[in-house]
């Protein structure tokens, strides 16, 4: 367990979370939280980010029901990205898709 106050947040106070499913590993979103959205995601247990494009906070899953109960964050070896582990329940994507990585270019 690492001190969260290690996290190197960048000149927009933010740092990107690649999300992933815990059983799978599959990454199902790559989204960006600040301090407050990762002190509620560890509090609460579910993902929380910061909507770059609404400049407000968000809870996955808040209006569409599709939550994802967090069960690790892994820091990288700089502490400036995140792996959030989890357990979906439903589509990761806002389009309906498992996850947002769906469009296969090689």
């Amino acid at each position: 367990m690492i001190d969260i106050s290690k996290i190197k947040y960048d000149e927009k106070g933010l740092v990107p979370a690649v999300v992933q499913d815990y059983y799978t590993g599959q990454v199902l979103t790559v989204a960006y939280m600040n301090e407050e959205s990762l002190g509620i995601t560890i509090k609460e247990g579910r993902t929380c980010f910061w909507s770059r494009s609404r400049q407000e906070l968000w809870r996955k899953g808040e209006t569409s029901g599709n939550t994802q109960k967090v069960m690790e964050i892994i820091a990288d070896c700089d502490y400036d990205a995140l792996v959030v582990k989890v357990i979906k329940k439903g589509p990761a994507c806002h389009t309906g898709a498992e996850s947002c990585f769906h469009n296969t270019i090689l």
